[in-house]
């Protein structure tokens, strides 16, 4: 398996955007989540292995995007109009039907002030 690797993380203030990249094969889907401290992993957004085909959470709905550049074997995850319940560990995760396709990421912290 091919470990996905996220960059991106930081520290902004509430309603500011941040960009995170997931760099994974162009043959695998991708898929983030967060953890907040102390809570589960959460499902966030995910895009196909085409790229064609898009979801999100209903708590990101409207202010997150995901996009894969297949050329280059990254997937972003655009936030905007962050809030501090957004704060969390966003890892990614491949998707698909290959089997190298199903690994996690180291994540990358994400913090959102008031």
């Amino acid at each position: 398996q091919v470990r996905p690797v996220e960059s991106g993380g930081g520290l902004v203030q509430a309603g500011e955007s941040l960009t995170l990249v997931c760099t994974a094969p162009g043959f695998c889907g991708v898929a983030w989540y967060r953890q907040p401290q102390g809570k589960q992993r959460e499902y966030v957004s995910s895009v196909s292995v085409d790229g064609d085909t898009t979801t999100y959470s209903d708590s990101v709905k409207g202010r997150f995007t995901i996009t894969k550049d297949k050329s280059k074997g990254a997937v972003y995850l655009r936030m905007t109009s962050l809030k501090p319940d957004d704060t969390a560990v966003y890892y990614c995760k491949t998707t698909g039907a290959a089997r190298t396709c199903d690994a996690w990421g180291q994540g990358t912290q994400v913090t959102v002030s008031p």
